[in-house]
């Protein structure tokens, strides 16, 4: 399980995957939640807009699990 370290309160789900270099871009998180199987704490998501605390846990199905943390 890899680390995101975010300097903020919370990340929604599209900076995220643009943080963990899931996706290159901001532009490609809507098609990027369409065509790959998201789960947020062992649950399915896939709404770009959905908030990201630190201890929630990502795993983004043929890429690998992440895990928020907060950064000072």
């Amino acid at each position: 399980m890899q680390d995101i370290p975010i300097h903020t309160p919370y990340i929604t789900l599209g900076q995220f995957l643009k943080l963990s270099d899931c996706i290159s871009t901001g532009g490609q998180a809507k098609a990027f939640l369409s065509e790959h199987r998201i789960e947020v704490n062992r649950e399915e998501d896939n709404r770009r807009g959905r908030k990201l605390y630190p201890g929630d846990t990502v795993n983004v199905e043929g890429i690998g699990q992440f895990r928020v943390i907060q950064s000072d």
